[in-house]
């Protein structure tokens, strides 16, 4: 007999959900390798958006894991509790210290020594030094400023010695300096930077043949970001016997070469009626004619402004955008001296002696500029900027109502010049494409070759070799033509992210990061 209620059968366990699993490291590695092969794409967007990518991935698979795998209950908790400890420890151990050129993050151990820690005076009391070989007989003439003499980062010698395996750099010394990407400046003995330390930002004099610090100025000022870095980014100047520096947030000294008395000081981003630029206020003085002209503050009134060096009462303003972060420099283009402003969103030339605009042209998209103008020709100069944008090459004009005009030659996206300046070397034009050394050929802006990868370094042209602070902290030597970039040597000088403009005297090579500084004396050609 049937029984009529019979019982129910067991519903057999469901087993794991895998496909929605499967199908999100399908897409993510898709999406991923898209990314990765979009060529024409800057690298800081690549890996913006490849970091995207990985965050969502990392979210949607914990949750299908979670709540939707159907996995053993013990087990999706174990794993889900892991990942998260993991995560949480993460967080606990390490900290961005800031970023690389290209925008990937770098760690360090939260309990890492992230700057100095003595007061300016204590360090001056007790600074230590590693001297590895003695000063070289002979004093060499000089890098008073920001790209060399004449602020172009091209020098005419001296001529180097190409084989760095008999001959390497020989360290005369290295230290830890404050924070900051201001690069040095020298004169006879004396090397110079800017620094951050704790809460003060220090301009420092360093003697050449041993490192000592020779004297230090404190400011109370402090600009820090966790992409950008902390600390100054203008580079000293120096004239006849005097120092001008502008910090981070835009004071403007004046100091004594020999003594570092300061002499006067202003406050360039206040006096614009602006506020410091976001990635801090970057200006290297530039003096002409006995005027000491900077940049104003964002949102300002104006944004060049110029003191009397003399004594640092104001002397014209002028310009309306805000200010980019590549220095200002002097040219004559079309027969008449000017000041090169390059700025956000505008590239202009003003009158040294007024400020008075004499021509300006629309730029960009609004991404930060750091390189400075290349003068190409009498009547031609070259502006280039990064995160995609990519390089114009102008002609400046005057007419018969002595008006100027500057009008576009060429527009190339082959040469995306971020942080280090571009050169001009037997009619073509080299520099770091987006990070990638390349040569642009200069009557159409058509790129010629493009290889070596090294990163968002600095570099100086000195004769006919190319004298490159790689991103990573190596110095390279190469000797560039129209065929190939040609690397003849070397040499590991540091070993975290370097961005600081270099500075070459006679056979003496200052170089410095946010960490530590050195001096390198060259072997020369005989």
């Amino acid at each position: 007999m049937t029984d009529p209620n019979p019982a129910p059968r067991p519903v057999p366990p469901r087993g794991p959900r895998w496909w929605p699993g499967i199908l999100l490291v399908v897409f993510f590695l898709v999406g991923l390798v898209w990314v990765r092969a979009q060529a024409d794409w800057p690298f800081q967007q690549r890996n913006l958006t490849s970091a995207k990518i990985i965050i969502i991935f990392t979210i949607l698979m914990l949750v299908w894991w979670t709540f939707f795998s159907r996995m053993p209950n013990r087990l999706r908790l174990r794993i889900t509790f892991g990942v998260a400890v993991a995560m949480i420890a993460g967080i606990a151990l390490f900290r961005i210290r800031g970023v690389s050129g290209d925008l990937v993050p770098i760690l360090e151990f939260r309990w890492a020594k992230r700057e100095l820690s003595a007061t300016p005076t204590e360090v001056a009391q007790t600074n230590s030094v590693t001297i590895v070989h003695p000063l070289s007989d002979g004093m060499s003439p000089g890098f008073p400023q920001y790209l060399g003499q004449n602020r172009n980062g091209v020098l005419p010698g001296p001529r180097l010695e190409t084989n760095w395996v008999a001959f390497p750099p020989a360290v005369l010394w290295r230290h830890p300096v404050g924070a900051g990407w201001s690069g040095f400046v020298m004169v006879g003995d004396v090397g110079l930077t800017q620094e951050q330390r704790g809460a003060e930002e220090c301009v420092v004099g360093y003697d050449l043949a041993t490192g000592r610090q020779l004297w230090l100025h404190a400011d109370p000022a402090r600009y820090a970001s966790t992409i950008a870095g902390d600390g100054p980014r203008g580079t000293p100047t120096i004239w006849s016997n005097r120092v001008f520096t502008c910090g981070s947030t835009g004071i403007l000294n004046c100091f004594d070469l020999a003594t570092g008395r300061r002499l006067w000081t202003r406050n360039a981003v206040m006096e614009s009626g602006g506020r410091v630029p976001d990635w801090g206020y970057a200006s290297s003085p530039l003096v002409v004619d006995e005027l000491v002209i900077v940049h104003g503050g964002d949102d300002g009134r104006n944004s060049l402004l110029a003191f009397h060096a003399a004594d640092g009462k104001p002397a014209w303003s002028g310009g309306v955008s805000n200010p980019g972060y590549a220095a200002l420099s002097l040219a004559t283009l079309a027969g008449a001296p000017q000041v090169l402003a390059f700025d956000s969103r505008v590239v202009s030339g003003h009158d040294p002696a007024t400020g008075a605009a004499l021509w300006k042209r629309p730029w960009g998209s609004g991404n930060a500029v750091c390189s400075l103008p290349v003068v190409v020709s009498t009547n031609r100069v070259l502006f280039s900027s990064g995160y995609g944008y990519g390089a114009e090459l102008l002609e400046i004009s005057r007419g018969t109502n002595a008006k100027f005009s500057a009008v576009l030659v060429w527009k190339s996206v082959r040469m995306k010049a971020k942080f280090a300046h571009l050169f001009v070397h037997d009619g073509n034009l080299y520099g770091l494409d987006d990070g990638i050394f390349a040569c642009v050929n200069l009557a159409d802006g058509s790129q010629l070759w493009k290889e070596g990868r090294y990163g968002h370094g600095q570099g100086l042209l000195v004769g006919e070799h190319y004298l490159l602070m790689a991103e990573s902290g190596e110095l390279v030597l190469l000797r560039p033509t129209e065929t190939a970039p040609d690397e003849l040597a070397h040499f590991r000088v540091f070993k975290a992210k370097t961005w600081n403009p270099i500075a070459l005297s006679g056979d003496l090579l200052l170089v410095r990061n946010d960490q530590e500084a050195a001096c390198l004396r060259l072997k020369l050609a005989r």
